[in-house]
């Protein structure tokens, strides 16, 4: 059995690394990260992952997208001819990502062994709620350091010298370059700021 963190490059996903090395070991723990483009995901995401996987020690595992270097989120849209199809995910996300993911657990975790940590955090229990749903249905367990746990031993990775990406000093998150999830708001954002590639990158 191993404790997987979803490690997406986010600062919360970083938390809960450390949160959960820190208590179960190192040996123990798995980063499960999926790649994507350095035409989206900026260079100091990257240089964030790098910088915490080698405080704890531990090589990233990758669950990619089969042309992630040059998969954008808009390409794999205008593949599939589609950016979302019913209520379901953003086909960007389901296609870097959740496909990716569920292809790593069907050939990793085939006896459902493992346990799952995600980043969420207190003021975010509909989707703790939601991604407890989604994964017991599916047969497995999940973990919430930063929404659950009662003892914590760190609230950001500059305590141990690490700066976050440089990607929250302009959005609240660390998505993608041009993140469709995000809105029209991280595109009026993108415009305005010559610091950002513009979206056309992806193209």
């Amino acid at each position: 059995m191993k404790h997987v963190v979803l490690y997406s490059g986010g600062h919360s996903s970083a938390i809960v690394a450390i949160e959960v090395v820190r208590k179960y070991g190192r040996e123990n723990v798995i980063l499960l990260n999926h790649d994507i483009s350095s035409t989206v995901e900026d260079e100091d995401i990257k240089r964030f992952k790098d910088e915490i996987s080698s405080y704890l020690g531990i090589d990233v595992t990758y669950a990619n997208h089969e042309r992630w270097k040059d998969a954008t989120p808009i390409s794999v849209c205008l593949d599939a001819r589609a950016w979302k199809v019913g209520s379901g995910q953003i086909l960007c996300t389901n296609r870097l990502k959740t496909g990716p993911f569920d292809l790593w657990l069907e050939r990793n975790d085939s006896q459902k062994e493992n346990i799952y940590y995600y980043g969420f955090d207190r003021n975010e229990m509909h989707r703790v709620q939601r991604r407890v749903g989604v994964m017991a249905e599916r047969g497995y367990k999940t973990d919430y350091p930063i929404a659950l746990w009662p003892q914590r031993t760190i609230h950001s990775t500059e305590e141990i010298g690490i700066n976050r990406p440089m990607a929250y000093s302009r959005f609240k998150h660390a998505n993608c370059i041009g993140c469709l999830k995000a809105g029209w708001q991280c595109q009026r954002r993108m415009k305005s700021d010559p610091l950002i590639s513009p979206p056309t990158a992806q193209y």
